[in-house]
């Protein structure tokens, strides 16, 4: 499986955890992995389990970066 078919198979799930404002692809340290965007980074002991962003899907390796709100631009 493709990472970006990965990330189509997570994304939605993924989209539902608190704070997460985005899943995309991107890269660390030269390799390719599942960017996680949230809005503010919580400590994990303060989430519940079922809260908490993956670190790896189908061998796929997730990042998780603070991002700050998304909002719409009006044009």
């Amino acid at each position: 499986m493709t990472i970006h078919e990965v990330k189509a198979k997570y994304e939605e799930q993924l989209m539902r955890l608190p704070n997460v404002t985005l899943v995309g692809v991107g890269q660390r340290g030269g390799k390719l992995v599942i960017r996680v965007g949230v809005t503010h980074k919580v400590p994990e002991s303060a989430l519940r389990q079922e809260d908490i962003v993956p670190k790896a899907l189908d061998g796929v390796e997730v990042d998780v970066e603070e991002s700050g709100p998304i909002e719409a631009q009006t044009p």
